[in-house]
């Protein structure tokens, strides 16, 4: 009961400080989405961008239009090379109005201007001129670069998405260097509405309306759109269903359940392993340990019991081992928050931004955490200075990550791309870090400190250490990690796939619970795995498991990356140094961070495992 009501105010202050950044979702103008005839609707242009640089291959045929629904663009989280709607010389309103975005959005890289289109509730238009404009040789060039690289715009209409090509190339039958440029004059949308309120909407282009841009030349040209109002049955709390039914797809079902399967297939063989080999041979050297106690005393100790003396001997760089057990264990906490508002529905398809707001609301919240398990621990270690401790905690993830973001930022900002975060929001994350982060943490430190928990070994540690045995190579730290990180890692790489295609792709992904089936399998396995090396490290008189069980935890996310080399060469076509530098930046991060956070499951399963059979026995 005493650790009940924290948990639960803690679970009220998250969900309280989503809902003041806007995880809920971002209404349109008409809050209720209600609408008369001929009532103004609000569009929203957002970004172009190149369809084929983060998910097709060359040589693969660019989607139409129905199979870009199909397939549909995540906005859940998605770091793919965007720039703003009129950075090409499309037609510009005389006043361009920016819309007020939450925090989730701008991270998000969502950059939402009024339409210059006008499209009112249940009123046709057959063919209305939105503007007639003289291009310039450049404004034809950035069309054609535009065209040739396969760009895609995205808006958003009463907070549906719709999305289409500006262009096509013509290759057929020709070389290189004679295809044919062309940019779409005319587009028509599709809009659904059921009652008073709007359903759904698609865009289509017309194919007989297209202006040739592949010479540099001045060319006069009329941009044009239609509307056509249909009336439709499907309810307006499920006009969001088909933006997730790809990621429920049968065929793609039938492969997350391989994935669980095959997870779970792991899972049986490991624990089969554990209980078969591990437990009996334990179980036989409790029943030898315990007969050499009554026959001789006298008699020579071997295994794991001869170095008792050694085994609770505090490891060298303890600060170090605690700051990354107290970073580990607040995200995993970070993890755990996350996919419990992914289960009840918070990150639902197209809430633009609400996974980056969750993230960086939910790690702040939980900074005090990270403080409060670092430095009860390191003073458990007998630890003195607690304050460079705490400091260490604080900035031992979310500097290396400072650290690249601003290098990446700096990128964005040069290709005026729109992941080029504004001032304005550095603002308010650095007075997030500086009002709520920082405070928490101290605070958690302080509460650490004065927790006076001893670290309760069940030996006694004798004053001299004794000599580690000369032990074989595979026996060493880093075939042990690799040994370490190949079975987590085989239970989740079928399901790596969807969550890559949806970050750096054009998937989305919303079947959280096979995810989280995923995540508890992952940390079971590297629970198990890691305790099974360390007990070998002590059968083999190797009494530095502290830190060996840490790497070996952790060492899963040095797969991770090693995969992220696999995709980027043999899945994707990403090219350009911005696109390139993005995916090995971001995931560098994120790999970082699986890496203490399953590092701290393996310390922290090995040490409860340690403690067990040393308990067990009775040593001198």
């Amino acid at each position: 009961m005493g650790m009940r009501k924290p948990v639960m105010d803690l679970a009220v202050s998250v969900a309280a400080l989503l809902l003041c950044f806007g995880v809920a979702g971002v209404a349109s103008d008409a809050s209720n989405h209600r609408y008369k005839k001929g009532d103004h609707v609000p569009l929203y242009v957002n970004k172009v961008g190149p369809f084929h640089n983060p998910r097709f291959r060359l040589g693969y045929s660019i989607p139409s239009l129905n199979e870009l629904l199909k397939i549909s663009i995540s906005l859940i989280v998605n770091w793919s090379e965007t720039y703003r709607y009129f950075d090409l010389p499309f037609c510009t309103p005389e006043h361009v109005t920016e819309k007020k975005e939450a925090l989730g959005e701008v991270l998000n890289g969502d950059r939402l201007v009024d339409a210059p289109y006008k499209l009112d509730f249940n009123t046709d238009q057959k063919y209305e001129l939105l503007c007639k404009k003289n291009l310039s040789k450049t404004d034809v060039a950035k069309f054609r670069s535009a065209v040739s690289k396969d760009y895609y715009f995205q808006m958003y209409y009463d907070d549906l998405p719709l999305w289409g090509f500006i262009g096509k190339v013509d290759k057929e039958g020709k070389d290189v260097g004679e295809y044919r440029y062309f940019l779409y004059q005319r587009f028509h949308f599709d809009v659904f509405y059921n009652n008073d309120r709007v359903i759904e909407i698609t865009v289509h282009t017309d194919p007989n309306i297209m202006l040739d841009v592949t010479e540099d030349k001045n060319i006069e040209v009329e941009f044009v759109y239609s509307v056509k109002w249909k009336e439709t049955t499907i309810s307006f709390e499920k006009r969001m269903e088909k933006y997730s039914q790809t990621s429920s797809l049968p065929h793609h079902l039938e492969i997350h359940w391989f994935s669980i399967i095959n997870s779970c297939v792991t899972v049986l063989l490991l624990t089969g392993f554990l209980g078969t080999i591990l437990m009996r041979v334990l179980k036989n050297d409790f029943v030898k340990y315990a007969h050499d106690e009554e026959s001789a005393d006298d008699e020579e100790e071997t295994g794991w019991k001869y170095i008792h003396g050694d085994v609770f001997r505090f490891p060298k760089y303890k600060s170090l081992l605690a700051a990354c057990v107290g970073s580990g264990t607040q995200l995993f906490t970070l993890t755990i928050f996350t996919f419990i508002l992914a289960l009840v529905g918070v990150f639902y398809p197209y809430n633009r931004g609400a996974l980056f707001t969750a993230l960086v609301v939910i790690y702040a919240l939980t900074s005090g955490i990270a403080g409060y398990a670092a430095t009860s621990f390191y003073c458990q270690l007998e630890g003195t200075n607690w304050v460079r401790n705490l400091l260490l905690t604080g900035c031992l993830f979310c500097g290396p990550l400072f650290l690249t973001f601003c290098f990446l930022n700096t990128v964005a900002i040069v290709y005026s791309a729109t992941a080029a975060l504004p001032f304005g929001t550095m603002v308010v994350i650095v007075l997030i870090w500086t009002l709520v982060t920082s405070p928490l943490l101290v605070l958690g430190g302080i509460a650490g400190k004065n927790s006076k928990s001893e670290f309760q070994a069940p030996v006694r540690t004798t004053k001299y250490p004794r000599e580690i045995p000369e032990l074989p190579w595979y026996r060493h730290a880093v075939p042990q990690m690799i040994m370490a990180g190949f079975l987590p890692f085989s239970a989740i790489y079928i399901e790596l796939y969807y969550i890559f295609a949806s970050v750096w792709g054009h998937r989305i992904y919303t079947i959280y619970s096979i995810l989280f089936i995923v995540f508890i399998i992952l940390v079971i396995v590297t629970a198990f795995i890691t305790i099974a090396l360390t007990y070998f490290q002590l059968a083999a008189e190797d009494h530095e498991w502290w830190w060996r069980s840490f790497l070996c935890g952790g060492s899963t996310g040095l797969f991770v990356y090693g995969y992220c080399w696999y995709y980027y060469y043999a899945r994707s076509d990403m090219s350009g140094f911005m696109q390139t530098s993005f995916f090995f930046g971001y995931m560098a991060c994120i790999c970082y961070g699986f890496f203490l956070m399953l590092g701290m499951v393996g310390f922290r399963a090995a040490l409860l495992f340690v403690r067990h059979i040393y308990r067990s026995i009775k040593c001198e």
